[in-house]
């Protein structure tokens, strides 16, 4: 399998009135694996489609490797996709499913069957292939939907929300999977999820997007750590990133508003702590979410899993201020203030 790079120019896709995405500039490198992360509505399926080929950009320009595939067919653009759905034949074994697109090309009999072989034995196969789906787990089911894509030998991976009809903990078994999947393919994979923790450990960059336009694109800790902006900030991190208005007194008292990830928030015993008051403790095993009331705003704090807190208890809060973002006005990062 070969790595292949992706560009898109100015892409942008209308459905009707309804404009989905709008003039996205975005170049993905060979063998990386990128994930597209976003609300529900901000096109990131969409975009996952128009690369496919499934839809059709109304302006804009998509390369695969430096070749011009933005009008041509699906089959003919080196791309192999996995759906939320499995989709497979349930009257096909296993590898009757694996095989049944290369049969469709006429691929010889040899040649199909090295490759079902080839891709059972990646992802733990063997001893399913004469198996029907029915027989089949949901995990097992979406381990052949991917082995159904690696038969095709794809320059380039999409995969639209693979995971989101399994549950946890199948969910946990596939990430892993997914990652040794590309650790051994080294192909190039572009993947959409709703999932933050699939996109903090699947991805080489993350791609956030809002309402038809990216946000922010860099590594789930540049995003993390560096937000762009205040959604960035609010749509990376579980729970999400906390959010006070302040005033900065060195910058004429400019109104700003503060964000401070729940893991940066402690119990101090200081009267220049913050005091607040505790509506709600869930305890996580290891871990404690403390949900409080600073005057009219909520906070997150994560705490050890075994605090003494409970409900209307008052506390007072330390904010760690080297890990403080600031946000002006219209919501962008700024420089912390010295």
């Amino acid at each position: 399998m070969t790595r292949s790079s992706v560009q898109l120019a100015g892409v942008s896709k209308q459905f009707g009135p309804t404009r989905v995405l709008g003039g996205v500039d975005l170049r993905i490198e060979p063998g990386e694996f990128i994930v597209f992360v976003g609300p529900s509505g901000c096109g990131k399926s969409t975009l996952l489609r128009l690369i496919a080929g499934l839809e059709e950009p109304t302006a804009g320009r998509i390369h695969i490797s430096g070749r011009d595939v933005t009008h041509t067919h699906p089959s003919k653009r080196g791309v192999a996709m996995v759906f939320q759905s499995y989709a497979l034949y349930p009257h096909m074994s296993v590898a009757e499913n694996m095989a049944f697109g290369l049969k469709i090309q006429k691929s010889p009999k040899d040649e199909i069957d090295a490759r079902v072989r080839r891709a059972a034995g990646i992802l733990q196969l063997e001893a399913l292939l004469d198996r029907k789906p029915r027989a089949l787990s949901g995990g097992q089911r979406q381990r052949v939907a991917i082995g159904r894509a690696i038969v095709r030998e794809p320059d380039v991976f999409l995969f639209d929300e693979p995971l989101s009809n399994l549950d946890a903990s199948l969910r946990g078994q596939m990430r892993v999977e997914i990652a040794r999947l590309h650790a051994q393919l080294g192909t190039t994979m572009i993947y959409v999820t709703h999932d933050q923790v699939e996109a903090m450990t699947l991805a080489s960059r993350i791609v956030v997007l809002n309402g038809g336009r990216i946000e922010q694109t860099g590594t789930p800790l540049e995003l993390y750590h560096r937000p762009a902006n205040l959604f960035v900030a609010g749509f990376l991190g579980s729970p999400g990133m906390n959010f006070l208005p302040a005033q900065l007194m060195s910058h004429h008292s400019q109104a700003v508003t503060v964000g401070v990830r729940p893991e940066h928030v402690a119990l101090c015993t200081s009267e220049d702590g913050l005091p607040a008051e505790v509506a709600l403790v869930e305890r996580l095993g290891g871990e404690a979410l403390a949900h409080l009331r600073i005057g009219g705003h909520a906070v997150v704090a994560k705490l050890a899993g075994d605090i003494a807190l409970a409900a209307r208890d008052t506390v007072r809060l330390q904010i760690d201020a080297r890990h403080c973002h600031f946000f002006d006005g219209q919501g962008n990062a700024m420089t912390a203030p010295a």
